[in-house]
């Protein structure tokens, strides 16, 4: 039997959508002229926390992502990170080189990497890590 009421599920249902109690709770249908504390409420109610758990565990297990593309794209972003450009001189000598990128995003490609690569392949779930540079897009990977 469930502890929560059909309510309170689309509350959930809402709340996974949008991260906005207010809005959640409208949508649920709750009617008060303070839908934030309606809101609060909701969020610290324990039945209602394991509800968007349990829904949370099912949207993360019910992705289907090829272990080869989180490869490719994570090396991709980690090269993109690291590129270089060559210091020239006045006379258009090369005197050293210089990082393009901040070298930080490609360490924590690495990283991601390797802890992709080297995690059990039966351990569940699997944490999900995203990564993200300001200035990459899919055209420079």
């Amino acid at each position: 039997m469930d502890k929560i009421t059909q309510q309170q599920k689309k509350f959930v249902y809402e709340y996974l959508k949008s991260l906005d109690g207010e809005t959640a709770a409208k949508k649920a249908g709750y009617k008060s002229s303070d839908l934030k504390s309606v809101a609060d409420k909701l969020l610290s109610d324990e039945d209602v926390i394991k509800e968007l758990n349990k829904q949370l565990y099912k949207q993360i297990r019910s992705l289907r992502i090829q272990k080869g593309y989180v490869i490719k794209k994570l090396l991709q972003i980690a090269e993109f990170s690291l590129e270089e450009e060559d210091i020239l001189d006045k006379e258009g000598n090369i005197t050293g080189k210089k990082k393009l990128r901040d070298t930080s995003a490609a360490l924590k490609a690495l990283d991601s990497l390797c802890k992709y690569l080297f995690s059990r392949e039966d351990s569940s779930p699997l944490e999900a890590k995203i990564i993200t540079i300001s200035n990459l897009n899919d055209k420079k990977i």
